[in-house]
């Protein structure tokens, strides 16, 4: 009798477990804690993909974009192509003795950041352009992979690429599994962005929007190159947001992803369309696993966004209590 009881139990014992392994295997969302930012995006996809469903939307409408920055991966203390046009000062700094006097430059080099962003908008525009332009659109893709390949950031010193989200990788291949089609839409450079946008989230650079600087074709020796010229094109953000998205993919999302004020317009028009529809916000609220910010941040200021967000019902995916996990490297 006892052998039997012991039988049972063990059977008993090996199915609750199989049980759980299995639920967490398919668990879409692991690094996700169970609650209501987590219910709001499983709801939704399972609404949209169902196909007999009230709130389903066939495959080829299925469209979801994030911004990059503070949404993907992260964005403080600085921006990190800020930080990449800061590098590039000064390795180009020998070839410019005029910047040794010549602000914003002067400032770069003296690491008086201070001084740098007292210029405003308009400063930060003229080092990313200086910066980024002169060169073809290879080379230009060739130096942003060697500085990816080896900087790191200040505080973590974690290569950049590292400093992704671990639940936003995953809520990328799980909308992609249920047949959406991803992209990124970012006020970051267009061209930066799409020299890792691939391999770090499995979105192909046709896929990528963002800010651009104009570029021109050109023979060198005998052959057709572009150019990146020292102009700024187009800004991808806020009201220019939505018309991003629609010159480049020619339909309305029904699911953005954002965390800042720049995001705005883009989760208002995101969802004012028809059917089914998803607007999230990443709250930044854990300051000691990654950093707390939202109203008075100078990088990723989320104030107006987050009132509209709280007042419409978006879902607002709190850091510090929706995820288990932050980064990739923090799950070991």
């Amino acid at each position: 009798m006892k052998a039997i009881w012991q039988k049972l139990l063990t059977f008993v014992f090996v199915m609750v477990f199989t049980a759980v392994a299995t639920a967490q295997t398919n668990d879409p969302l692991p690094s996700w804690n169970e609650g209501a930012s987590k219910q709001a995006i499983v709801q939704f996809v399972e609404d949209v993909s169902t196909r007999d469903g009230s709130g389903f939307i066939p495959s080829s409408e299925r469209i979801a974009v994030f911004d990059n920055d503070g949404t993907l991966w992260a964005e403080q203390p600085l921006y990190f192509q800020l930080m990449f046009a800061i590098d590039r000062v000064k390795t180009l700094a020998p070839m410019h003795p005029e910047w040794q006097e010549q602000q914003p430059f002067k400032a770069v080099l003296e690491d008086d950041l201070e001084t740098v962003f007292s210029g405003g908008e308009e400063t930060l525009l003229e080092l990313i352009v200086t910066t980024h332009a002169g060169n073809t659109t290879e080379e230009f893709d060739q130096i942003v992979r060697d500085w990816l390949a080896t900087a790191k950031h200040p505080q973590t010193k974690r290569l950049y690429t590292e400093m992704v989200y671990q639940p936003m990788l995953e809520l990328l291949e799980y909308l992609r599994a249920n047949d959406f089609k991803t992209y990124i839409a970012s006020a970051g450079g267009i061209e930066f962005m799409r020299v890792f946008s691939e391999e770090v989230y499995n979105v192909p650079p046709e896929q990528v929007i963002g800010s651009s600087i104009k570029t021109q074709l050109e023979l060198h020796d005998d052959k057709p190159v572009l150019v990146r010229l020292p102009e700024i094109d187009f800004i991808d953000d806020k009201a220019d947001k939505p018309v991003g998205i629609n010159q480049y993919i020619g339909r309305r999302p029904i699911a953005a992803f954002g965390n800042s004020d720049g995001d705005l317009q883009m989760l208002q028009w995101t969802t004012a369309g028809n059917g089914a529809r998803l607007a999230g916000i990443v709250h930044h609220t854990d300051g000691d696993r990654e950093w707390a910010y939202d109203r008075s941040s100078s990088i990723g200021r989320l104030d107006k966004a987050l009132d509209e967000a709280q007042s419409e019902g978006w879902t607002i995916i709190d850091m510090k209590k929706d995820w288990k996990h932050i980064f990739p490297f923090s799950n070991k």
